[in-house]
């Protein structure tokens, strides 16, 4: 696909890969615009990226999808490309008696729940362009879990498979489906995280180039990085992986 002169609304787009998808985008020359809950941050990326257009919303919250829609269509028609990439990482001890059951699945509401409503709120419009796009944000960990976050990966396999059957029934309209299966990346969301090793992270400007080049290929699930070696161990060694990933939940959690 050509990935120029686009009109591209990006969800979380005030740090991490949804800033850095913002910068390789605008620089292709398509008019971007940012979405994020937090209005300082986007006022900060504004100042620093003044040819973007932001948005203060949050994709956990129907009501403000709903109103992005309204004021991004009335705003921008021309848009034709939709990027889900808001979400949100904890690590959870599933053992803790003090663990807040009712916030439990604020990962599912923004990393699964946001991208589907979101996808359910743009599709008319998608669909009457004359070509539309759309990118879902999942994890490398929607292959395999990490059990220190165990709500985050149940949200991105489900989101991997919400995005599968978004390709097979677009299939035969004007609406392609991307999903990017990131790897570990050195963005805020791995700060809380003790035993990554931030030598081995994916930086955000190669991991975001290789999935723009990926989609210039029509690569319609994009593993760059680490999540290449995740997709095949899965495949070859699915119980040795899955203890790999396990070990760090002794050093993140002080008891199990």
């Amino acid at each position: 696909m050509n990935l120029r002169n686009h009109t591209i609304l990006i969800t979380g787009g005030s740090s991490g890969l949804g800033l850095e998808f913002a910068h390789q985008l605008l620089a292709l020359g398509n008019t971007v615009l940012l979405t994020g809950r937090d209005l300082a941050k986007l006022n900060q990326v504004k100042q620093d990226l003044p040819a973007v257009h932001v948005f203060q919303s949050d994709v956990s919250q129907l009501a403000d999808i709903e109103q992005l829609r309204t004021q991004v269509l009335a705003q921008f028609p021309q848009l034709d490309m939709l990027l889900n990439n808001a979400g949100e990482m904890r690590k959870l001890n599933l053992n803790d008696p003090a663990l807040d059951v009712a916030a439990m699945t604020r990962e599912v509401d923004s990393n699964l729940l946001g991208p589907i409503r979101m996808v359910q709120e743009f599709l008319p419009h998608l669909k009457r362009q004359p070509s539309a796009t759309i990118l879902n944000v999942s994890s490398g960990l929607a292959l395999v879990p990490f059990p220190v976050s165990p709500v985050y990966c149940a949200a991105k396999a489900g989101l991997h498979s919400y995005t599968q059957s978004l390709r097979e029934q677009l299939r035969g309209t004007r609406v392609q489906v991307f999903e990017l299966l990131a790897p570990a990346a050195k963005t805020p969301l791995i700060d809380q995280f003790k035993s990554m090793d931030r030598n081995s992270l994916m930086a955000p400007d190669k991991l975001i180039a290789a999935t723009l080049k990926a989609m210039r290929n029509n690569q319609f699930e994009i593993y760059p990085g680490q999540s290449t070696g995740l997709r095949w161990m899965n495949r070859l060694a699915p119980g040795f992986i899955r203890r790999q990933l396990s070990k760090p939940l002794t050093q993140e959690f002080d008891q199990l």
